[in-house]
């Protein structure tokens, strides 16, 4: 199939404005000069997501852009969904509520079966961004690092493409042949993603990439005579039309003709590695390994496909062993833009986690849990994930050390904040009396309605705090790891609400602490050497404050280390720059204002959320079920008002709740 050209059509009432013009200038001249990796060092609240529409507008490619974790991704394709209302802006993330991966513990003879909970609202979208990329050059796939794991060769992919068109010579069974071919499932009951139905002369299909409607081809003995898109909720005709591509139901599509083979391929290799087992005296593994493969294999001779069958996608591609498996990144085609958000975390993200998958197979291979083959079932190593890049952008407040490495430490900045507001100043203060220091702060900041964050080297220390500060009548809360999602976000929410006047914690530099109302940032044992103190650490920690126009950090040390010293340039240098511009242009900074989200839940559900994830509190499992429900859809309400945060927050709560 012929992908349709298209340009990008950037809709938007702004113009590049600060450092914006002057960095979207450089990394384009960058890109057009064949450059293939270029760091672009842009602060919080600088417009970096605007500063990525420019960019692609006046590239005109194909662009993946890759974010760390779900909400953040979100947040972009949101974003850019916005920009970009005219053209096919995707999201492509792991289709799992909750994972468990299959694995083997051999010192407690533990095997651990895989679970998993799959969200058909994902696995639909992530459909939806195979089709756009194979059939529309105007794509944008907003992705996570589930973009560098295994997928099917694009190549077979496209071929159970289906084109029909009005007055087309067509036979009834050819076309309900072809559905069930391509993973469709006869359902005259409901209408499913995926699904088709067929009575009289008019065949109902459901794509398996969305439930807001489904095409109506109605037939005229063997000729197509209308093809109507229909709303799947009023039953209405949205669309009457001439030509409809039908994509596959599923994400892998193995011909009937291709998976004798397959099948033949596995029956081939169990048998050779069953007599490596016994020849090792592996009785026990060889029996397991020839129960379980046999099972499968009847499986799919039966019904086409097996639990666990991303375990056999070697065969399934009819891949050699070690062979580079093909992932989304190869839909993109030969010539695509990459552009990786907060790249200080998705890089060591990436690179991690193909030595994860690798540890975890070994062992279920060597017990005889699985083939060799499911080796081939992976993400893609880090060679292999930069190889497939074409042309590299990345985009942090503090840029990684592998970047930085390769572009020689050049980096184009964007600093200044459209807001005008200022990064927070930074005062270093000695650890005697430090905790009646805090205090004194804290009173100061109560008295202009704002709040504090305290981060802390140790949880021990972080709990000492909290109980001491609690005693002299402070109204402060402990967040800390172990916290749920939701108990995390009642206490943020209640923080904002003034509720608390303090937060302590030993990491603060968790996504969604963009607080405005936070205006003092207390730092301990800022001079102590580590992850938690080295300069990308502290520099992200201060950015907390970067959201108030009374913005301050406190840095407790007895002495100034190079990290320290380095934070404290960093910042001092973007301040001056973000005041001569702030001068420049008439701009008196203002604390961002930002809506308080309750989530929209009740005050008796909410106690009776916290009541759930109370250790002591006892609720039964109706109750649960009650407050689930009842939080699906204050998410469903919020996703339908494009509140991607409050509707994040609300599916992480429900996930935990219903895995208790």
């Amino acid at each position: 199939m012929n992908k349709e050209f298209r340009k990008f059509d950037l809709v938007t009432d702004f113009t590049p404005s600060g450092d914006q013009p002057q960095a979207i200038k450089e990394l384009v001249e960058g890109l057009n000069e064949g450059k293939k990796h270029q760091v672009l060092l842009g602060a919080t609240g600088t417009g970096k997501t605007f500063t990525m529409a420019n960019i692609i507008t006046k590239m005109n490619k194909p662009t993946l852009v890759l974010a760390h974790n779900k909400t953040l991704a979100m947040q972009l394709y949101i974003e850019l969904s916005d920009f970009f209302p005219n053209n096919r802006v995707e999201y492509f993330v792991s289709n799992f509520d909750f994972f468990q991966p299959e694995a083997y513990v051999p010192s407690r003879d533990l095997y651990i079966e895989k679970d998993a909970k799959q969200n058909l609202e994902l696995d639909m979208m992530r459909l939806s961004s195979k089709n756009a990329l194979l059939t529309r050059s105007d794509t944008i796939v907003v992705a996570s690092v589930a973009a560098i794991f295994a997928e099917q060769n694009p190549q077979e992919y496209a071929e159970a493409f289906f084109e029909i068109n009005i007055n087309q010579k067509f036979s009834k069974k050819e076309l309900l042949s072809f559905l069930v071919r391509t993973g469709y499932s006869r359902n005259e009951i409901e209408k499913a993603p995926g699904t088709f139905s067929a009575k009289g002369d008019a065949i109902i299909i459901v794509p398996g990439w969305t439930h807001r409607y489904y095409f109506r081809i109605s037939l005229f003995g063997d000729e197509i005579e209308t093809i109507d898109i229909m709303d799947i909720m009023t039953n209405s005709i949205t669309e009457k039309t001439k030509t409809l591509t039908i994509f596959p139901a599923t994400g892998y599509v193995t011909p009937e003709n291709k998976m004798k083979t397959v099948i033949e391929n596995i029956r081939n290799d169990l048998f050779d590695r069953l007599k490596e087992l016994r020849a090792e005296e592996k009785i026990v593994e060889a029996q397991r390994l020839d129960q379980r493969t046999r099972y499968d294999l009847e499986s799919l001779e039966e019904f086409g496909y097996v639990s666990g069958i991303e375990n056999y996608s070697s065969y399934l591609d009819f891949r050699k062993p070690g062979e580079t498996p093909f992932t989304l990144i190869d839909y993109f085609g030969d010539d695509f833009l990459t552009i990786i958000d907060e790249s200080h975390i998705m890089i060591p993200q990436a690179r991690g986690m193909y030595n994860t998958n690798l540890s975890r197979k070994k062992t279920l291979i060597e017990y005889g849990f699985r083939l060799p083959s499911a080796m081939d079932n992976r993400p893609l190593n880090f060679e292999e994930f930069i190889n497939k890049m074409k042309q590299i952008i990345y985009a942090s407040a503090t840029p990684g050390d592998y970047e930085l490495g390769m572009t020689e430490n050049k980096f184009v900045q964007q600093i200044i904040r459209p807001t005008g507001l200022l990064d927070p100043l930074i005062e270093v203060r000695k650890t005697e009396n430090q905790i009646e220091d805090i205090i004194e702060e804290i009173i100061k900041r109560r008295e202009k309605n704002e709040r504090v964050f305290i981060t802390t080297i140790t949880i021990a220390q972080s709990e000492a705090l909290t109980s001491f500060l609690q005693g002299r009548g402070i109204k402060v809360a402990y967040l800390h790891s172990e916290l749920k999602t939701l108990e995390r976000s009642i206490v943020l929410t209640d923080l904002r609400k003034g509720v608390f006047e303090v937060v302590v914690g030993v990491n603060l530099l968790r996504e969604g602490l963009d607080i405005p109302e936070v205006s003092l940032i207390c730092i301990l044992d800022a001079d102590k050497q580590g992850f938690l103190r080295n300069t990308r650490s502290l520099i992200q920690t201060t950015g907390r404050a970067a959201r108030n126009a009374n913005g301050l950090v406190i840095f407790y040390a007895d002495q100034i280390t190079q990290s320290m010293k380095e934070t404290i340039e960093e910042t001092s240098r973007r301040r001056i720059i973000q005041q001569e511009y702030n001068e420049r242009n008439n701009i008196v900074p203002k604390t961002v204002i930002k809506k308080i989200s309750d989530y929209g839940v009740s005050e008796d559900v909410r106690k009776e959320i916290l009541r759930s994830t109370n250790k002591k509190g006892q609720v039964s499992k109706r109750e649960k079920s009650k407050i689930v429900q009842d939080l699906r859809v204050k998410m469903i309400a919020a996703s339908k008002e494009l509140d991607f945060e409050t509707a994040a927050s609300l599916r992480d709560m429900i996930i935990e709740l219903e895995g208790e």
